[in-house]
């Protein structure tokens, strides 16, 4: 595992400065919901705060140049962040998006911009082949979850954005699991990067939040232009606390990575665990295409019991880890996402994909690895 330390520096730094006055180096917040003009036709630069606040200004910089972008956009949540840019669509447009997928995307997708006229096809996207076949006259764009949610399939970024450029589409990538630390989605060739921010970037299971970084400017203007026309912004005191928790980013997505790698051979080892899901183990299908693009392989682990039963039993029996949704936070968390996330898929989509009732969902912590593996053995007992 490769950790860019320039990287991991200018997470420290992030809004250092940002008050010549003061020399405050914690950003300060700026509660303010307008702001006074100097006199008519003249502005500080501020209006009103769902247009613009000096807060949310010095996170949405840090965020873009953390994900080598032109332009980011910071949210209420993640799905406010991603119903903001399905905005970008039309009535009629289709759309071609990871099967492997957060089922709240896919909810949004069905029940909301399906009656609006916007179209999706699911696709195995790591697989190039099935992403190609999909694409119709009316594509406009491709979204893909890279690694998947919940079995963590690995998607080429680079192949897909070749092929994105070769047919005029958009090449959007939820690099929420990966982050900037491990994953640069832009770099790679994507046009725009969508980030839950509730989970790693903040870290701690105690702010909501979204992100969007597109990496041209016309485009970084076209999503600015929606969030300000829609108004899912996030408030100056969470943009505050998202800044203070990307300062130590880098060190907890090191040891997100160490632990989850641990659990995950050990997972496989127990006799009552009949698939791993992991790409940073080496019979993973993608493990070799991570090692390429992306810098770790992140905390998140699913795994397949022998019996549902023995996944409600793990449910009920952990006492360390919290049986809980979410993930991203140096809190381990553990879910059943055919009964919680993602739930509005229909269950013989669920199963042909393999998201069964004894197929659980586990965000490795920071705790101490050895305390994290004690728990799920006396869980499994």
């Amino acid at each position: 595992m490769i950790f860019d330390n320039s990287l991991a520096t200018s997470l420290v730094q992030l809004g250092v400065d940002r008050d010549p006055q003061t020399g405050a180096i914690s950003t300060p917040i700026h509660p303010s919901a307008t702001f006074r003009h100097p006199a008519l036709g003249q502005s500080t630069g501020y209006d009103y705060t769902r247009s613009g606040n000096p807060t949310r200004d010095t996170l949405e910089e840090g965020l873009a140049s953390l994900e080598g972008g032109h332009r980011a956009c910071a949210f209420s949540s993640g799905m406010a962040a991603l119903t903001t840019l399905l905005l970008h669509f039309s009535a009629g447009d289709h759309v071609i998006v990871s099967e492997d997928l957060y089922g709240g995307t896919y909810r949004v997708l069905e029940q909301v911009f399906g009656k609006l006229g916007l179209s999706a096809s699911y696709v195995d996207t790591s697989q190039l082949e099935a992403i190609g076949a999909a694409i119709i006259d009316k594509t406009k764009a491709v979204l893909v979850e890279t690694p998947g949610n919940p079995l963590l399939g690995v998607a080429d970024i680079k192949s897909i954005a070749t092929l994105c450029r070769r047919h005029s589409l958009l090449f959007i990538v939820d690099n929420t699991f990966l982050t900037p630390v491990l994953q640069r989605p832009l770099e790679l060739g994507a046009d725009v990067v969508v980030h839950s921010g509730t989970k790693y970037l903040s870290g701690h299971n105690d702010l909501c939040s979204g992100v969007l970084v597109a990496r041209d400017p016309e485009l970084g203007e076209r999503l600015y232009f929606l969030q300000n026309s829609t108004g899912a912004v996030l408030p100056p005191q969470d943009c505050w606390l998202l800044i203070r928790s990307l300062k130590t980013l880098a060190l907890r997505m090191e040891r997100h990575c160490q632990n989850a790698l641990t659990v995950a051979h050990w997972l496989q080892q127990h006799p009552d665990v009949t698939h791993v899901y992991y790409p940073g183990l080496k019979d993973h299908p993608g493990h070799a295409l991570s090692q390429q693009q992306a810098r770790g392989f992140g905390g998140m682990v699913s795994f397949r019991l022998k019996s549902p039963s023995l996944a409600r039993q793990v449910l009920e029996k952990v006492t360390l880890i919290s049986f809980a949704e979410s993930l991203g936070g140096v809190e381990s968390l553990i879910t059943l996402p055919a009964v919680q996330t993602h739930a509005d898929i229909p269950e013989s989509e669920r199963l042909r994909l393999g998201v069964c009732d004894s197929l659980l969902r586990l965000s490795v912590g920071i705790e101490n690895v050895n305390d994290i593996i004690a728990d799920l053995e006396q869980a499994l007992a």
